[in-house]
């Protein structure tokens, strides 16, 4: 097994990296993450992966791995990063409402002490239900919306902001666990989890995509 480090200090990337069954410690990275200059999401989240993984991996002692990740919610060519304030996340909610957006993670791969890396990339279309001002306001009241990126958490039972989602439900969480499962494969480090299995059963969702991630699509 790998001696795996997990660049990141969100709670959701722990307790979904922890259903893969694969041991793991976390060593978070602070970098820049403003975007550049006409940056696309997808090209956004996997220089940030790519970025914080390798700021991590050069500080650690060879012989481990980095995983760092990256996620970006896009309204067209609009990134949607964390809100500053109650604002922003009005604004932002209020964006999405009734409408189909994308959520776009990129996950990086470090070998400390060596030049290998491999990075992957997921992305969800993710349609909003018509909720109500009320409803955003209690939300914002209760202050989950401010430190996600696009201001909600698709997790979240009392607000639910997402309807008819297919695609992969730890891609917009955070971490796309059947992406990691298959860059790993590919450097023989297979879960000791049945990880789709693992992930359905922690996030009570019926996953009509893991198959084709397994097999290498790139979009989910």
């Amino acid at each position: 097994m790998p001696n795996l480090i997990l660049a990141s200090n969100s709670p959701r990337r722990r307790q979904l990296l922890a259903e893969t069954g694969w041991q793991f410690t976390v060593s978070a990275v602070d970098i820049d993450e403003s975007p550049l200059p006409a940056e696309a999401p997808a090209g956004y989240v996997t220089r940030l992966a790519h970025a914080k993984g390798l700021a991590r991996a050069k500080t650690l002692a060879p012989g481990s791995w980095v995983l760092a990740a990256d996620t970006i919610v896009a309204d067209g060519d609009h990134l949607l990063g964390k809100p500053a304030g109650p604002v922003a996340a009005r604004s932002m909610l209020c964006q999405l409402r009734g409408r189909t957006h994308q959520v776009f993670t990129a996950l990086a791969l470090i070998e400390t002490g060596s030049d290998r890396a491999f990075v992957d990339l997921c992305q969800a279309d993710v349609p909003m239900r018509a909720y109500s001002d009320a409803e955003i306001e209690t939300y914002i009241a209760g202050g989950d919306p401010l430190d996600k990126a696009g201001a909600y958490a698709i997790q979240h039972t009392g607000f639910h902001p997402v309807e008819n989602f297919q695609g992969c439900f730890a891609c917009v969480m955070g971490l796309p666990l059947c992406h990691l499962v298959r860059t790993l494969n590919h450097l023989d480090f297979p879960p000791p989890h049945d990880v789709p299995n693992a992930c359905q059963a922690h996030l009570q969702y019926v996953c009509p995509v893991y198959p084709a991630i397994l097999r290498g699509a790139a979009a989910a």
